[in-house]
């Protein structure tokens, strides 16, 4: 391991190591079950080990956690060599992941982490937990600490390890790789730390079993947990803010602290030669994260994305996860800064932090941003006089709206559609929900221009599924984001999954999709793109994880098709009537498609039921008659999966081929002589009274939110599905050319 000290400096540096083994073993804890009794050393209760990440939380990983009984556990704990130890009944809080159901005790699934927190208010040591993630720690050395059962007693264990590596999952780093040392039975759970800067990276997860070493989960992947789904109305109604904000405090007090005669984490760090960032000292770093800790945290992470987005030469992209505090954010910069410009970058981020949305306000908000500010302006004052004078007028401008006259709430002040929220609220009965949009009463106002813009400036997620052409039955899966600017962000791949297999896993690659681009209360849109034979699969339907509802319910969920433009298939040829296409045909269905498209956006839409008559099943109209409706038209499935006809496989492929890139159906699941007039209608009404196209992808995810909800009056959308495919936004890769070798 090369220190980058000269040599006279080892006798400082290893009295520095010293004293960051004892802040480590301070808080390094055990995990046992209920009723340890008076024996505390004894092994029979013991599960495994943890530590204090803020006062009262302890991490663990979710299998040591989860051996106790009916998620309670005792921790023992203490605070350094000579101190007494006690034992305090605690409970899990959450694991990760939070549903993991049954798994063999060395084969938990990733990333095994859980949140422990105490039953009683006791007085104890934290660690400092990086705010640098884990994935940027690629090489050298590391450094543990635990517990396990030696010769019938209990012992406190620690020593290095050295990094080869990581264990990928569909986020680069999700495990991290340890070898040439001996992990024994019992220190799953305990820290992971960086010896060279003095803070925990991980949590050490598994001992191999065929050699020495084992592997250790990344403290990141906790940005994981759960996102409250009405938005964060305090500090402790997000668990990941309300741990990290703590944890921020609880280290910026103890260095203000008048009275202790014992080195704070930050005194070690200064004494390991740590520069977080290469702008801040330790203690300049603690002081920032006890100001940002201050105040309410980020809206959303696609807020804390909008900040980032703002900072002039930031260079590298943003590791996975997202960041989801003050704190992340912060450590994203510490490796994309230039050398000469680190701490400005930081500024530019604290100026950023003070001018975001809050999500709520305290008594102490309006003290917490002076005092940040006050950081900002002692830090600036040796980077020149324009530079003081511009951070001056930024905060100059920031006091001037925060103080400016109320005006009147924008159209879009409850996270609604453009005309969506007065309507629904005027119609909400007194501490109920709001009613669902009913398109039979006729459409409610609308500002067709407004929301498209509004939409158009919204990232959404972008899930394709690919089939292998040699495994028909399996497909391949990329999950990424698409930002507005056009630029695709790829965040996972899968392959190989069945049809079966993909909702459970791709769960987390969504999950962290969703956390890029939803804000509260506007859940961001799914574009499902699917090759033509799978146009039909209910991606809706899917429930991620554990959650209590499907999909569709959760969000928008629209479909695209992938391969659009390629020629049908042999089966198919009936439905197409065509094998191949002149360039000319393609550059003409191309401009056929995008009128279509801009028709139904700017002018109502007229739906058409295609293969469906008072009753009547009937086959769908050819691909000729199809391109001779009208620009307005919007095709209409009632009765999909039926199948009475050779043809119904193709029937989406080939309104797809149509030039339409709107269409509305439902996935039939009634006797063949069931009635569906009232299908008709009210899909009709949904297409006629949206006011334009742009709109139907929130009001179908109105209905399906409404049909999970129980409400009658939703129950004729049983099984809805929207293909919404914009010829404006090719997918990632389609107009690449490919030629044969």
């Amino acid at each position: 391991m090369t220190d980058g000290h000269a040599p006279g400096a080892s006798s400082g540096l290893d009295a520095a190591r010293r004293a960051l083994r004892e802040l480590v073993m301070a808080a390094t804890v055990r995990i046992h079950r209920p009723g340890v009794g008076y024996a505390l050393d004894e092994p029979g209760t013991f599960l495994g080990s943890g530590f204090f990440i803020a006062p009262n939380w302890v991490l663990t990983c979710a299998h040591v956690a989860l051996g106790g009984e009916g998620g309670e556990v005792t921790v023992v704990h203490g605070t350094g060599p000579g101190h007494d130890w006690s034992a305090v009944p605690a409970s899990v809080a959450v694991t990760l992941p939070e549903h993991p159901g049954t798994a063999g005790h060395g084969n938990w699934p990733t990333p095994d982490l859980a949140l422990v927190q105490l039953r009683e208010p006791v007085d104890h040591d934290c660690v400092y937990v990086s705010e640098r993630p884990a994935a940027y720690y690629g090489e050298g050395r590391v450094y543990y600490a635990g517990w396990t059962a030696m010769g019938g007693r209990l012992q406190a264990l620690d020593g290095p390890l050295s990094v080869q590596g990581t264990l990928g999952g569909w986020s680069s780093g999700v495990q991290m790789r340890l070898g040439h040392n001996d992990l024994p039975p019992g220190v799953s759970g305990g820290p992971v730390i960086d010896p060279l800067r003095g803070e925990v990276i991980g949590v050490l997860k598994s001992r191999s079993d065929r050699g020495d070493g084992g592997t250790s989960t990344g403290i990141e992947q906790l940005r994981a947990l759960s996102v409250p789904r009405d938005g964060i109305r305090s500090e402790h109604g997000d668990l990941y803010q309300a741990v990290f904000h703590a944890h921020d405090r609880y280290h910026r007090d103890r260095q203000r602290h008048p009275d202790s005669d014992r080195p704070t984490w930050a005194d070690v760090q200064g004494r390991l030669g740590a520069r977080p960032g290469r702008a801040l000292s330790p203690d300049e770093r603690i002081q920032l994260l006890g100001r940002l800790a201050d105040l309410p945290p980020p809206v959303s992470t696609r807020g804390l994305l909008d900040v980032l987005d703002t900072l002039p030469d930031l260079r590298d992209a943003i590791p996975q996860p997202a960041p989801r505090g003050w704190r992340d954010g912060l450590g994203a910069l510490y490796e994309g800064a230039r050398q000469d410009g680190a701490l400005e970058l930081v500024l530019h981020y604290a100026m950023g932090v003070m001018a975001a949305e809050r999500p709520f306000e305290t008594p102490g908000t309006g003290d917490a941003e002076q005092a940040l500010w006050e950081w900002v302006r002692q830090h600036a004052e040796g980077l020149g006089l324009r530079y003081r004078r511009a951070l001056a007028q930024q905060r100059i401008e920031l006091l001037r709206r925060r103080t400016a006259p109320a005006s009147l709430p924008p159209r879009h002040s409850t996270d609604e559609p453009p005309g969506l929220a007065p309507a629904r609220a005027a119609r909400a009965p007194v501490g109920g929900p709001a009613p669902v949009h009913d398109p039979a009463v006729g459409a409610e106002p609308a500002h067709p221009q407004a929301y498209a813009l509004d939409e158009a400036l919204r990232p959404f997620a972008l899930l394709e599924l690919v089939q292998r052409g040699w495994e028909p039955d399996r497909c391949d899966g990329r999950i990424s984001v698409a930002r507005p600017d056009g630029e695709v962000v790829r965040l996972a791949e899968a392959e190989r999954l069945s049809l079966t297999e993909l909702p459970g896993a791709l769960t987390g690659p969504l999950a962290e999709a969703f956390r890029h681009c939803d804000r509260p209360g506007r859940p961001a849109v799914l574009q499902v793109a699917l090759p033509r034979t799978l146009l039909g699969l209910p991606v809706d339907g899917w429930r991620l994880g554990a959650a209590d509802r499907p999909l569709g319910a959760e969000r928008p969920v629209v479909v695209r098709c992938a391969d659009r433009d390629r020629g049908p298939g042999a089966e198919e040829f009936e439905a197409f009537e065509v094998f191949e296409k002149e360039p000319f045909e393609v550059d003409e269905e191309q401009r056929e498609r995008e009128a279509r498209w801009r028709w139904v956006h700017v002018h109502d839409s007229r739906p058409e039921v295609l293969d469906c008559d008072d009753g009547l099943r009937i086959p769908l109209p050819s691909l000729d008659r199809l391109r001779g409706l009208s620009r307005g038209a919007v095709p209409i499935l009632c009765r999909y999966g039926d199948r009475r006809f050779e043809d119904d496989t193709a029937a989406l492929a080939r309104i797809v081929h149509g030039g339409f890139g709107v269409a509305l159906w439902r996935r039939w699941r009634g006797q063949k002589d069931a009635v569906c007039g009232e299908f008709h209608r009210r899909a009709g009404d949904t297409v006629a009274g949206a006011g334009g196209a742009e709109r139907l992808p929130e009001l179908v995810y109105e209905l399906r939110a409404g049909l999970r909800a129980g409400r009658a009056e939703t129950y004729w959308a049983d099984g809805i599905a929207l293909l919404y495919d914009d010829p404006h936004r090719p997918l990632p890769g389609s107009d690449e050319l490919l030629e044969a070798p």
